[in-house]
């Protein structure tokens, strides 16, 4: 029997997306087996690929991260214990970097492979493998992507997001505030100012837009190209601007949980893990990003130095046993994570399955400020894994991290060949 105004399971559309249209208002739905997800769920277009960055500003001690043996059985090193129950659902690549020098001020090329101070001579800038991939996804979901880190710390805070104008994408601070912006909807009064503040920044956008193109004329070619980085900004503002129309009355989903308190970085780390996956769950979003840095607080451990201080051990025993206390916690919830995203039915399969998870550093021995042969791990995402892989760090054969972001790129559905400094996908992988 057919209800007016729905459509039976056979005929709604293959799509990624289904929508209740009344009174002018839309109603974006989950994927609901009910409605006919199940009988395409398990094709490659049925259920949304997301993509999430883990990133840490002051990378891992190398003695306790690189495992002797490579291939399939390799023994886990101390830093890798808190994954053995995971071993077979990541990769482990050693060997990849971008080939930079600077140490920390070299870090914020994590995501990209290009320093800020390169940007102007690629083509797309210095944009981040996150942000590139959320580019592809349109106003499929509330929020293109979720940038969340503390702004504590070294050099300025967290610096791993970048868009294609060069412009960093701001952190969400805490599990509070993503809390907020995912579950938490305006009252009436809140989305009628919403709402007419939305309309009144896209009249004063098209104005100065249009003021921008007339002084144009008038420009010799080198304030012209200046102009025009202005108008790259101008357009992601505006794209911003329409999804947070589209999205404005449209009912966030239930959490199930209360909204937590920021406590501290060490302690709401698990909680912040727990928010990203709930995001994936619920469709808010398939991009996030995570940067643990400065902010990450060495006196949770009941340590006298500082995270930063560790890092810089000087091969000094005390230090370092401290440093890989900080460390081990961090793959211990990167662990606890991906037991998260294995625990959730995804369709035919779970949001691990679903969802590719990098973890790694810019920094690769913050001791010696080398950004050379970074920590990488990459997990889920339909790859076949279980591997740790080493490439060679010099000659023909070396393969850029790009590369992987290449691969990641095009797992994730969208028609690149190259990205950043990278030359293609990574070579036996994927």
């Amino acid at each position: 029997m057919s209800v007016p105004g729905f459509m039976s399971t056979r005929q709604l559309p293959q799509t990624r997306r289904h929508f209740l249209k009344s009174a002018g208002v839309t109603l974006a739905l989950p994927l609901m087996e009910s409605l006919g997800w199940r009988a395409f769920a398990a094709t490659s277009s049925a259920r949304p690929r997301r993509m999430v960055c883990i990133g840490n500003a002051l990378g891992f001690y190398q003695p306790a991260f690189w495992p002797e043996k490579t291939g399939r059985g390799y023994d886990l090193p101390e830093l890798l214990q808190p994954l053995a129950a995971h071993q077979k659902d990541f990769t482990l690549f050693q060997g990849l970097d971008h080939g930079h020098k600077g140490g920390h001020f070299a870090i914020h090329s994590y995501l990209s492979g290009v320093r800020t101070m390169d940007a102007k001579g690629m083509p797309d800038g210095n944009i981040t493998v996150d942000q590139r991939a959320a580019e592809s996804i349109g106003g499929a979901t509330r929020f293109p992507s979720l940038a969340i880190g503390s702004e504590d710390g070294i050099h300025g805070g967290c610096l791993m997001s970048w868009t294609r104008s060069g412009t960093r994408v701001p952190p969400i601070p805490g599990p509070r505030e993503l809390f907020r912006k995912l579950f938490v909807s305006d009252n009436a009064a809140d989305l009628a100012r919403t709402q007419d503040k939305l309309a009144l920044h896209g009249s004063i956008l098209d104005a100065v837009h249009g003021d921008a193109r007339d002084l144009k004329k008038t420009l010799g070619k080198r304030d012209q190209e200046k102009l025009d980085e202005y108008f790259t900004s101008v357009r992601d503002v505006e794209k911003q601007l329409e999804l947070s129309r589209q999205w404005s009355a449209v009912p966030k989903p239930q959490p199930g949980m209360a909204e937590p308190e920021n406590t501290g970085f060490v302690s709401d780390l698990p909680v912040l893990y727990d928010l990203i996956a709930l995001a994936l769950q619920t469709d808010s979003t398939r991009i996030a990003t995570l940067e643990i840095a400065g902010g990450f607080e060495a006196a949770a451990f009941d340590l006298r130095k500082d995270y930063h201080a560790l890092s810089h051990h000087g091969q000094v025993q005390e230090n370092i046993d401290g440093l890989l206390k900080l460390e081990r916690y961090q793959t211990g919830q990167f662990a606890r994570f991906l037991g998260k995203m294995k625990s959730i039915e995804d369709g035919e399969g779970t949001l691990l399955d679903h969802s590719m998870v990098l973890f790694g550093s810019g920094m690769a021995n913050a001791n010696a400020h080398t950004n050379v042969n970074l920590p990488i791990i990459l997990a889920g995402g339909g790859f076949k894994h279980g591997e740790h892989k080493a490439y060679p760090t010099s000659g023909l054969n070396r393969q850029p991290l790009c590369n992987l972001y290449v691969t990641m790129l095009q797992q994730f559905g969208v028609e690149v060949e190259r990205f950043g400094i990278g030359n293609g996908r990574l070579a036996d992988f994927g």
